[in-house]
C-alpha cells in the first residue's frame, strides 16, 4: 500500500488484482447485478484518485469495500432517477429435481437470495457484508460507513425479518 501511495502503479495493480474478485462479489451482492463490473471499475479508479486520503496503518480491504458500497448506492440512485425496475439479486428459473441434492442446494440458495431481495437496502447491505462476504462487524461498519452498534442493531432486525421467510421455505420442502 505504501508503494501505491508513493505513486507505484505496479503496486496498485497488485492491489487491484488481489481485491477484484471480492470487490465484484460485494458489488453484486449489494445489488449492482450485471453492472457489478462497472461499479468495481469505477471504485478502483476512485480509490486510486483518493490514495492520498488513505490512513497509514488502516486496512485496504474495508476502505476499498466502502468505496464499492458507495458506488453501488450511486448506481441505485441513478436507476431510481430513471425509474428503472428494481434491482434483481438473482433470477433462477430452472426447475428443481428434488432427487438431486445439488439442485436442492441451488434452490435453497435462490430462495435465500430472494428473501434477501425482500429486505430493505439497509438490511440487505448489512446482512450481505456480514454473512455473505464474511466481513467482521468492524469491517462491515467501516465498509458501510456505519457505527458498529448500528451494524449490530440492523443485523438483529434483518435476521428477525429473514427468519420467518426462511422458515416458510423450509416448510415448503
Amino acid at each position: 500500500m505504501a508503494r501505491a501511495i508513493a505513486g507505484d502503479q505496479a503496486a496498485y495493480g497488485e492491489l487491484v488484482a488481489r481485491h477484484t474478485a471480492l470487490a465484484h462479489r460485494t458489488a453484486y451482492l449489494l445489488g449492482a447485478g450485471a453492472d457489478a463490473g462497472d461499479v468495481v471499475q469505477e471504485a478502483f479508479v476512485k480509490a486510486y484518485r483518493k490514495l492520498g486520503t488513505f490512513k497509514q496503518g488502516a486496512d485496504f480491504r474495508p476502505w476499498l469495500l466502502k468505496i464499492v458500497a458507495n458506488e453501488t448506492k450511486n448506481l441505485h440512485r441513478s436507476r431510481r432517477r430513471r425509474n428503472l425496475m428494481e434491482l434483481r439479486i438473482a433470477s433462477i428459473t430452472e426447475t428443481v429435481d428434488h432427487d438431486d441434492p445439488g439442485t436442492l442446494v441451488d434452490d435453497s440458495r435462490a430462495k435465500l437470495l430472494q428473501a434477501l431481495k425482500n429486505l430493505s437496502d439497509h438490511d440487505r447491505q448489512v446482512v450481505t457484508c456480514r454473512y455473505l462476504l464474511d466481513l467482521s462487524e468492524a469491517e462491515t461498519a467501516q465498509t458501510l460507513g456505519l457505527a458498529r452498534g448500528t451494524v449490530k442493531s440492523r443485523l438483529s432486525r434483518a435476521l428477525a425479518k429473514l427468519r420467518p421467510m426462511l422458515e416458510e421455505v423450509a416448510r415448503d420442502r
